[in-house]
């Protein structure tokens, strides 16, 4: 009897002795059963809240990244940095300056929720200018979005004068005037960063951000709503963010606790659940206190199944039992081989096959979901972003270029196209809700027109009333496909304006045949537009049919700006090539006299004397290279001066890449010499490792496979695995014992690492290894 027993699956005979039970005792079984219903009901809850409050943090961080990169875009911003940097303007007031810096702020507060209210403050005209006007009085933008409790003199000198780092301040009740003498409470967190981004003593520019409570407390607002708690945030100084579900005095009775950086779950003295999660990145606290009360609801529901099972089995005899524990268990074991063929398991031990299997689909479906809709969620600003920098030229390398387009699904083929501006005429200054709107219309309108033309073409807004295209061109660029372009964009553009009354005006650059020119053609597209505006010409216009002083040299700033970054990055290609666009521009689009030819010549040495000593590999080359270039010519034929250009460019860049090279071997050395040291650490992850190496997690990430032809992670994964073989042939351990001693949490988790690796599990190989020896 005890042998034919055995030949039952597992999952039979706990099929068959849990009938048993419930016919001899039902209301044991009844208990027990609803016992593990509320324990399953409270952890399942006590999971959901856990995971949303932490999805509510991630969301938060990010937000507030993209707040810090956009001060640091602002950092850059030519023309913020033209205002700040003269000490005397010929202009007091500056108008058109500001004005022009005030049109290109507005677009940044469409681009995040986060970034709906910012103001810059320039010492040197005195003035703050959000996306909205210019106020050329301090005063003026205090009395209109007042903080409340605090003086304009002590504002001042607390946010404006006083220099910021990354600052964040703390919840505060802003005075917002919405009509004339009528104000509203717009409670906000205020983040504070100076410009320049390193300057200590006196800044030369404040970029001022208040982010409204509202948009951040809405993300935990679910689980106030699912279970009746309440939600906290506090910063690292134990100041309140923001808090919902509570009055403010319980808030400031609770901001004190401190926050569990394990993610577990604490009792509190009301018959609360305190769930906390701190921030390893600004040192915030994320608390939410759940009702145990409300966890109970589930319970309750799987207790009334519970109860009706029960009740329906007691009439049941052990023949039905057993018919009914074989039909049972042969599917639910067949579905439990497949899920552990595949390695798929929870990281906690469910108290049955059910549990396991629904936790599992549930997991995987929701996951699936989850990542499907995040991904759809972030492609358009992927492709929006990518887009933009290739306009701005910001991609100095192929390998790049083709990194980001992957995750945008945006084709490069064909390499080569026309990029163009269409601007919506007949608006001035966006500065009502109703002209905005109606420039977003309109711009929609053009949109439409523009993909109905080509579905492949690549369109981003610039601005309220402008929209930048990039137009692929399948077929080899010549006056002919150029002209059948523009021929078809401006049908295009009349039919907009028959049927819609939408006017426009389209400033169109040249072709460029790799990717990394859109940027120079995007130039030429502003440039045009910019001469079609100011002579009033036709609504169409091309960059070659513009007036072009021919005999002045062209070297613009952008240009230059490349070519010294294209040399610091050590990008032989591309640095020849913007060259070959100088020398194209200069010499053979233009006929320069000896002046400007000498005055080209003398601006292009001076961009590869700009370039520091430092990054030359050989400190004794650099005299030698300061020589080289003296020793360029005006006197030069047009081919020798190329030539001698080209090969200081090459020599820099060849340089750069075996400084780089040694530079990268040896962070690998660091970086595998870390890993074997560190390998039994648990934590030990990615992110440990480029925190340990001073680097950031991407960048040593693609560094480790470009060296060593393998991820960092499976490398860590391959060390302790290997580690983990020997102590299996040469020691006696257990595999819990050798599983913690190579850094993994428990040993589930570590066998299936090691049948990943080593195809065996663990037990199996150490049986094998015995039997050889």
């Amino acid at each position: 009897m005890q042998r034919l027993w055995s030949k039952f699956s597992p999952l039979f005979r706990k099929f068959m002795i849990s009938y048993l039970i419930v016919l001899m005792i039902p209301q044991i079984a009844g208990y027990a059963s609803y016992r593990t219903s509320i324990e399953a009901a409270r952890t399942s809850s006590i999971e959901n809240s856990l995971k949303s409050l932490n999805l509510s943090k991630e969301i938060i961080e990010r937000n507030l990244m993209l707040v810090e990169d956009f001060t640091r875009q602002l950092a850059i911003n030519q023309d913020l940095n033209r205002l700040i940097a003269d000490p005397k303007p010929h202009d007091v007031n500056n108008v058109y300056g500001l004005s022009r810096m005030q049109r290109s702020l507005s677009m940044y507060s469409s681009t995040n929720d986060y970034l709906s209210r910012f103001f810059i403050y320039i010492p040197n005209y005195n003035v703050i200018i959000t996306p909205t006007t210019v106020y050329y009085r301090p005063e003026h933008y205090f009395a209109a979005n007042r903080l409340e409790g605090i003086a304009f003199a002590e504002w001042k000198e607390n946010v404006l004068k006083k220099p910021h780092l990354n600052e964040i301040i703390p919840l505060q009740n802003y005075k917002k005037e919405i009509l004339s003498g009528v104000f509203e409470d717009a409670p906000a967190i205020t983040f504070l960063q100076s410009i320049p981004l390193n300057s200590f003593n006196k800044p030369q520019a404040t970029i001022g951000v208040m982010i409204d409570e509202n948009q951040m407390a809405s993300l935990t607002q679910h689980i106030v709503e699912q279970y009746g708690g309440w939600t906290l945030v506090t910063d690292s100084n134990g100041d309140i963010i923001f808090s919902r579900g509570i009055d403010e005095a319980e808030a400031e009775n609770l901001k004190g606790m401190p926050a569990n950086k394990n993610d577990e779950v604490m009792p509190m003295d009301d018959g609360r659940l305190l769930i906390s999660i701190h921030s390893n990145q600004n040192g915030w606290n994320y608390m939410a206190g759940i009702p145990e009360g409300s966890l109970m609801v589930k319970a309750d529901q799987i207790k009334r199944v519970t109860l009706t099972f029960t009740l329906a089995t007691l009439g049941i005899g052990l023949l039905i039992g057993l018919m009914l524990a074989y039909r049972h268990s042969a599917p639910i074991h067949r579905l439990l081989s497949v899920f552990r063929e595949q390695d798929i398991g929870l990281p906690e031990k469910k108290s049955n096959e059910y549990d396991f299997l629904a936790s599992n689909i549930t997991s995987l479906i929701t996951n699936n979901h989850v990542l499907k809709n995040a991904l759809n969620e972030q492609i358009p600003m992927l492709r929006d972003g990518f887009i933009k920098r290739l306009l701005t030229g910001e991609f100095y390398t192929i390998r790049e270029l083709e990194a980001i387009s992957s995750q945008t699904d945006i084709s490069l083929q064909p390499s080569r196209g026309v990029v163009g501006i269409v601007k919506v005429d007949g608006y001035g200054s966006p500065d009502s809700e109703e002209i905005i709107q109606e420039l977003s219309v309109a711009r929609l309108i053009v949109r439409e027109a523009l993909t109905t033309w080509n579905s492949e073409i690549l369109i981003t807004d610039w601005g309220t009333d402008q929209i930048a295209f990039i137009q692929p061109l399948i077929v080899e660029p010549s006056d002919m496909s150029l002209n059948t372009t523009v021929s078809e964009l401006s049908k295009r553009m009349n039919a907009v304006y028959q049927e819609y009354r939408v006017s426009t005006t389209i400033g169109m650059g040249s072709y460029y045949e790799v990717w990394n020119d859109v940027g120079r053609s995007f130039n030429e597209a502003r440039q045009a537009l910019e001469y079609a505006i100011h002579m009033g010409t036709e609504h169409l216009v091309r960059f070659e049919d513009t007036v072009k002083e021919t005999e002045l040299y062209y070297y613009p700033m952008e240009s230059e700006q490349r070519l010294l970054n294209t040399l610091k990055a050590g990008e032989m290609e591309e640095s020849d090539r913007v060259l070959d666009q100088l020398f194209h521009h200069n010499f053979t689009e233009r006929e320069l006299s000896y002046d400007m030819t000498q005055q080209f010549v003398v601006e292009l040495k001076g961009t590869f004397l700009k370039l520091e000593p430092k990054i030359m590999l050989d400190e004794a080359l650099v005299d030698e290279f300061k020589n080289r270039i003296a020793a360029i010519q005006v006197t030069d034929s047009v081919t020798v001066l190329r030539d001698k250009f080209h090969q200081l460019a090459k020599d820099v860049c060849l340089d750069i890449q075996r400084k780089k090279s040694n530079m990268h071997a040896e962070i690998i050395n660091e970086t595998m010499a870390y890993i074997h040291e560190r390998y039994a650490d648990a934590t030990l992850t990615v992110y440990r490792i480029a925190e340990q190496m001073g680097k950031p997690e991407k960048y040593i990430s693609q560094l480790f496979k470009e060296y060593t032809g393998e991820n960092l992670s499976d490398y860590v994964e391959k060390v302790r695995i290997n580690k983990a073989a020997e102590l299996l042939c040469e020691t006696e351990r257990t595999i819990d014992e050798i599983a913690l001693t190579t850094g993994y949490n428990s040993a589930h988790s570590f066998r299936r690492a090691f049948k990943r690796v080593r195809g065996v599990l663990p037990s199996s190989f150490r049986q094998m290894e015995n039997e050889m020896k």
